[in-house]
C-alpha cells in the first residue's frame, strides 16, 4: 500500500513537472487584491499588467527623469498610458465585476502578454499587447471579441495623462489618403519642472479594406484625457479583431517628440499588423539564440527563462541606457543606476548579449566627465562615479542615505565592467576610445583616495561597505579588493594599448590591505566583530573579483559569513553568490539549496515575479535575477571571464539536473554544456 502511494505521488509530481511550460507563465487564479503585475518590455518601454480588464497599470519610458514629489532627486516618470481602453457590449462597460473566467499569460519567447475573459454567456474576449522589439518606441495591442449571441460592441482607446505631468495638450487628427485614413489620438505634456516634453499617439488598426472600416468618433473628456471609439454589430458565432498601434517618446530621446510620436505611429500603422509581428517575433527569436537550457528541473527552467526575459526586455543595444534595480517594471529606486548594474546584472548580459552590455558601459562613458567633477568636489583626482545615477551622471542619492557620499566602491565596479567588456569582446579600438578613459580615471581616483601611511599601509578609510549595514568603516574588504583590481586592470590595459605602466598605480595596488582575523578568515572591515550583515561583501572577493583564488580560503570565508545573514531583510543576490561559490568549489547540492533560497521566497503572485527580499512587495527585482543567473552561468555552468575571453571551468550540477546547456555565448556565439556525472 505504501509503495502504491509513493508511486501515485511520484506520478502526480511528474505530471505537474511535465506540465510546466518553459516559455509561458500563466495565471488563472487571479486575486486583484494580491496581484503583482508582470512587464512586457522592449528595452525602452515597459508595460506593467493589471488585473482590471482592458487596463495596464502603468507605462514606463526609459530615460525620462525629473524631480517631483518623491524627494529632491531625479525620479523615473510614468509615461502616457497609451494602451488603456474600454469595451462596451450592448451598452454595458466591461469591468472586473461583470466579467469572469479571467486568465492571463506572458509568452516570454515573444514578449506577448495575453488576457482572456468572458462577458456572461454573451461573448468571449481576448487581447494581447506587445512592446515591439524592433521599434523601440512603439506598442501594439490586438483585441478579438467572439459573440455567442447577437450583440453590439463599442470599443474605445482612452489617452490619459499621468498625474505628475502638466501643461497637457490633446490632439485628434485625420489624414486622408486614397488608400488609407489615418486617425491619430495624440497627447503631449511637460514633466513636473518643465524639463522634458512627453508625447504619445495611437491609432486603430483594422482588418477591413479601406472604406469599409468602422467610423471613428473622437471625444474630449477633460484636459487630462480624451478618446476615440467605434461601434460594430456582431452576429452569434461571429468573431471580430481590431488592433491599437501607438508610439511614445520624450524630448530625452528626440528634439521634436510631438511630431515624432505621430510619425512613428503612422509608420507602424502603414507597416501593417502582420509585418509588425513578423519583425517583432524575429527580433526575439534572435535574442533567444542565447539561452540557458536546464534538463530535469522544469520549474527552474521556467524561472531562469523569466530572469533572462526580464533582463533582456529591460535593456537593449544601441541606447547608452543602463539598468535600474527594478528595470522598466515601475518607479522603484527612482529608476536610478547603482552597482546593481555592473556587479549583478551586467555579467549575464555580457556573456549572452555583448551588444546590450555595450550600451550599459556606454552609459557610464558618457557620464565620465560628471564623475570627474564629482571626484574634484570631494578633493580627489580622476573619476568618482556617483552611488545613484540618473540622466545627468551627478549624484542622485537622497541625502538621508549615507551611501551617496561614502559608497565609493561603485567606481571600481564600473571599471571592472569596462575591463570585462574588453575581455569578452577583445575590442582594442573600444578599449582605447572608451575603456581606457574609464579604467585610467578610476585608477587615478583610487591613487588619490588612499591614505599613504607607510609601506603596506595604504588605507582606504571612511566608506560605506558593500555590506551597507557597515557605514563609515575603514579598510572594507570589498572596497579595498575592488580598488586593487581596478588599479591592476588599468595597468594591464595600458600594456595592451602600448602605453607605459603607471608605477604609482602598481605601488598603491600592492599596498592596499585586505584584513584577516587571527584564524585566517577575511575580515569585512577594520572594526568588524561578527555582526549580522545585509549582503555578501567578503565573499565577493572570490567572485567576481577573483582576489581570493584558494579554494580553502573561499570555503573558510563562506562558512563564516553565511551564518551572518539574517532570515529576512536581505536582498536576493546574497544567496545567489553563495550558490555560485559552492558550485565552483564542487558542492552542487549546497549550491542548489542557495540557488532556490536566493529567489523562491521572494516570488509574488500570480506570475512569480521576484521582489528584493523574502516577503517583499516591490517587484520586479532585476538585480536579484542577475545574481541568480550568474549562479547558473558562472556557478553550475562553470563559465569564467578571463583576459583571453570566456572559458569554461569544471561545472557541478545538482542531482535533479540532468544537463545544463548555455547557447549563444560571447561574440562568437559559442555553446557550453555540463552533463550530470553518472
Amino acid at each position: 500500500m505504501k509503495r502504491c502511494l509513493l508511486l501515485l505521488l511520484f506520478a502526480i509530481s511528474a505530471l505537474n513537472s511535465s506540465a510546466q511550460d518553459p516559455w509561458k507563465i500563466s495565471a488563472d487564479q487571479i486575486d486583484p487584491n494580491h496581484y503583482f503585475g508582470i512587464t512586457a518590455a522592449n528595452g525602452m518601454i515597459g508595460i506593467v499588467s493589471s488585473p482590471q480588464p482592458f487596463k495596464v497599470k502603468n507605462v514606463v519610458l526609459a530615460g525620462t527623469f525629473d524631480t517631483y514629489g518623491r524627494g529632491r532627486v531625479s525620479n523615473f516618470l510614468n509615461g502616457f498610458n497609451l494602451l488603456n481602453m474600454y469595451l462596451e457590449i450592448d451598452g454595458n462597460r466591461l469591468d472586473e465585476k461583470n466579467t469572469g473566467n479571467l486568465q492571463q499569460q506572458l509568452d516570454m519567447k515573444h514578449a506577448a502578454f495575453t488576457t482572456q475573459l468572458s462577458f456572461g454567456k454573451k461573448a468571449s474576449i481576448k487581447y494581447t499587447y506587445y512592446a515591439l522589439r524592433h521599434l523601440p518606441f512603439t506598442v501594439l495591442m490586438d483585441v478579438t471579441i467572439t459573440a455567442n449571441e447577437n450583440l453590439k460592441l463599442t470599443a474605445a482607446s482612452v489617452m490619459e495623462t499621468p498625474d505628475a505631468l502638466r501643461d497637457v495638450e490633446n490632439y485628434y487628427n485625420e489624414i486622408d489618403r486614397p488608400h488609407v485614413t489615418l486617425s491619430l489620438l495624440t497627447s503631449t505634456a511637460k514633466s513636473p519642472t518643465g524639463k522634458l516634453q512627453l508625447c504619445a499617439s495611437n491609432s486603430f488598426l483594422f482588418g477591413e479594406q479601406h472604406g469599409l472600416e468602422p467610423k471613428i468618433i473622437h471625444e474630449m473628456w477633460d484636459n487630462n484625457s480624451h478618446l476615440m471609439k467605434f461601434s460594430k454589430a456582431l452576429k452569434a458565432g461571429e468573431s471580430y479583431t481590431y488592433s491599437v498601434i501607438g508610439s511614445t517618446i520624450s524630448s530625452a530621446q528626440h528634439a521634436d517628440p510631438l511630431n515624432e510620436a505621430e510619425r512613428m505611429t503612422i509608420f507602424a500603422k502603414l507597416e501593417g499588423h502582420d509585418r509588425l509581428l513578423k519583425y517583432h517575433n524575429a527580433a526575439w527569436d534572435d535574442l533567444w539564440q542565447s539561452d540557458i537550457l536546464i534538463d530535469g528541473d522544469p520549474q527552474a527552467q521556467q524561472d531562469v527563462h523569466s530572469m533572462l526575459y526580464h533582463l533582456t526586455s529591460f535593456s537593449r543595444g544601441g541606447t547608452a541606457y543602463s539598468l535600474s534595480p527594478m528595470g522598466l517594471s515601475g518607479l522603484g529606486y527612482n529608476g536610478h543606476v547603482f552597482w546593481d548594474t555592473e556587479i549583478w546584472m551586467f555579467p549575464a548580459l555580457l556573456v549572452l548579449h555583448p551588444d546590450i552590455a555595450k550600451s550599459l558601459i556606454e552609459y557610464r562613458f558618457e557620464r565620465l566627465e560628471a564623475a570627474k567633477r564629482n571626484a574634484f568636489a570631494h578633493g580627489f583626482k580622476g573619476a568618482m562615479y556617483p552611488w545613484e545615477s540618473a540622466d545627468s551622471g551627478v549624484e542622485e542619492t537622497p541625502v538621508w542615505a549615507l551611501s551617496g557620499p561614502f559608497e565609493h566602491h561603485i567606481s571600481a565596479d564600473v571599471a571592472l565592467a569596462a575591463w570585462n567588456y574588453f575581455c569578452v569582446t577583445q575590442d582594442k579600438v573600444w578599449l582605447k576610445e572608451k575603456g581606457w578613459p574609464i579604467l585610467s580615471q578610476t585608477a587615478e581616483f583610487w591613487a588619490s583616495r588612499v591614505e599613504r601611511n607607510g609601506i603596506n599601509n595604504y588605507d582606504i578609510k571612511n566608506v560605506v561597505a558593500a555590506d551597507e549595514w557597515a557605514e563609515n568603516v575603514d579598510n572594507n574588504a570589498f572596497t579595498n579588493a575592488a580598488a586593487k583590481l581596478n588599479l591592476k586592470n588599468a595597468n594591464l590595459a595600458a600594456g595592451i594599448l602600448g602605453l607605459p605602466q603607471n608605477a604609482d598605480w602598481a605601488l598603491v595596488e600592492k599596498n592596499i590591505p585586505v584584513l584577516t582575523f587571527p584564524d585566517g578568515v577575511t575580515k569585512e572591515h577594520a572594526t568588524y566583530n561578527g555582526e549580522g550583515i545585509k549582503q555578501a561583501d567578503v565573499n565577493l572577493l572570490a567572485y567576481p573579483l577573483k582576489f581570493i583564488t584558494d579554494k580553502k580560503q573561499s570555503l573558510k570565508d563562506l562558512a563564516y559569513y553565511e551564518t551572518r545573514i539574517p532570515d529576512a531583510g536581505t536582498p536576493a543576490m546574497t544567496h545567489a553568490i553563495f550558490a555560485l561559490l559552492y558550485a565552483r568549489t564542487g558542492n552542487a547540492e549546497k549550491a542548489y539549496q542557495y540557488f532556490k533560497e536566493a529567489y523562491q521566497p521572494n516570488l509574488n503572485p500570480p506570475f512569480r515575479v521576484i521582489a528584493e527580499t523574502k516577503g517583499g512587495t516591490n517587484p520586479y527585482f532585476a538585480t536579484g535575477a542577475g545574481g541568480v543567473l550568474q549562479s547558473v552561468l558562472m556557478g553550475f555552468g562553470g563559465l569564467d571571464i578571463t583576459g583571453k575571453g570566456i572559458i569554461q571551468l569544471p561545472g557541478a550540477l545538482p542531482s535533479t539536473w540532468k544537463s545544463l546547456k548555455i547557447t549563444g555565448v560571447g561574440v562568437e556565439k559559442k555553446e557550453f554544456s555540463v552533463n550530470q556525472k553518472n
